[in-house]
């Protein structure tokens, strides 16, 4: 097992700290129905994740790289999502409608806290570890964050969008330890914590750091089998088993133990 002493700990955001109230289908179709727009959710739902792979590939980092904009590149996914739903849609209903969504996102309407979050951030608090936010994001990420009563936990958050690169460039990484603000930090003195391999666990590995993946409740069997090289120590079901796994590591005497 590789030790260190660990004096930074990042977090993804999606699916790790936070997760959906309810599928992006469902919450379109709500708040679509609202403009008088009527949608099947189920065709929403397949058609936002094709414009999301579309808008990505075309415009990555949320537009960043090709000048589109985030503010743009979101009301540009929530049309195309709206119009391969329903072809027979106005343009100036349909303004009004990503407007409302990219707002909404923002918001408690959008998203909930993912279980065992607060204990696991106050956890590791209360033990003079500094935190942060690692994530492929656009600007919204702080007031999110601070809607949902999670932003004074962390000494930064750094969003893909607002340092120019995504994960899992070592770079973003980079941009977490300088903006930790702990003096002759090391690589191997920091942890991430994400739920994607190749963005948060692969990510991390390669800026020489440490890595704990969220698996969500998927079968950890399957994860070895197609990804061999993560080691199922530091595969955890949710956060709150994370939180077991620091409460046995760390010793009474000292606040940052050898956990990982």
């Amino acid at each position: 097992m590789l030790t260190s002493r660990l004096r930074l700990i990042t977090f993804d955001v999606t699916n790790t700290l936070l997760k959906f109230r309810s599928n992006p289908g469902q919450q379109y179709g709500e708040i679509g129905a609202t403009y008088g727009i009527i949608c099947d959710n189920n065709n929403l739902s397949a058609n936002f994740k094709a414009h999301w792979r579309k808008m990505s590939k075309e415009h990555p980092n949320f537009g960043l790289l090709t000048g589109l904009g985030w503010e743009k590149w979101w009301t540009m996914v929530v049309k195309g999502t709206f119009k391969d739903s329903n072809f027979n849609l106005e343009e100036q209903k349909l303004d009004a409608v990503a407007l409302h969504l990219i707002e909404a996102y923002k918001t408690s309407a959008c998203w909930q806290q993912c279980y065992g979050a607060i204990g696991l951030l106050s956890y590791i608090r209360s033990k003079g570890i500094r935190m942060g936010i690692v994530s492929n994001f656009d600007p919204r990420l702080n007031i999110t964050l601070e809607n949902m009563k999670l932003r004074h936990y962390f000494q930064s958050v750094i969003t893909s969008y607002e340092v120019g690169v995504e994960k899992p460039d070592p770079r973003i990484f980079e941009e977490a330890m300088y903006h930790s603000k702990i003096k002759n930090l090391k690589p191997d003195e920091c942890l991430h914590v994400g739920d994607e391999i190749f963005f948060d666990y692969n990510g991390a590995k390669s800026s020489g750091w440490h890595a704990a993946l969220i698996d969500n409740n998927r079968n950890i069997h399957d994860i070895k089998k197609k990804y061999p090289y993560v080691d199922s120590n530091y595969i955890f079901a949710n956060l709150y088993d994370l939180h077991k796994h620091f409460i046995e590591s760390f010793d009474d005497k000292i606040t940052s133990h050898s956990l990982f």
